[in-house]
């Protein structure tokens, strides 16, 4: 250990112990759940939401990697895979054809509207269950913190 840096703390290390718990128990289930039920991944639903909400059902691939957290050479793969499934199409949005858009098509609207009950469920059940609203908002502001 480099002179002058501390160990965490036990505060400090369950807090982060914690987060990182949580974290990976809630993808794991959602994974899992959106996979059985509907043979969607975590980040193709994360995608298929993000597009969704979106106007007119579209967002450039850069924006779509910021939103599902991912590469943008990720992304590309994830929208290659979503487009050969139907629930994707691409358009291109710069005047010299460099950089596109994906699209939600009716399929993958579709789809994402018949998983997202089961996103909730999850969410809901495995989450936000064991706060009250107070906590939530307080959760929500100290994890906005550290951001």
């Amino acid at each position: 250990m480099p002179a002058g840096e501390a160990e965490l703390d036990e505060v400090e290390l369950s807090a982060l112990r914690g987060l990182v718990r949580v974290h990976a128990a809630l993808v794991k289930e959602l994974d899992a759940e959106l996979e059985a039920r509907h043979g969607l991944p975590l980040t193709s639903y994360e995608v298929l939401r993000s597009l969704r909400k979106s106007p007119h059902g579209k967002l450039r691939m850069a924006e779509l990697a910021e939103h599902a957290l991912l590469s943008r050479s990720g992304m590309t793969r994830l929208i290659d895979r979503l487009e050969r499934e139907g629930m994707v199409g691409r358009s291109t949005c710069d005047k010299d054809g460099r950089g596109c858009y994906a699209v939600l098509t009716d399929q993958g609207r579709t789809v994402v509207d018949q998983a997202r009950a089961s996103y909730l469920s999850v969410v809901r059940a495995s989450f936000l269950r064991h706060y009250g609203v107070d906590e939530l908002g307080e959760l929500a502001g100290l994890l906005q913190k550290a951001l």
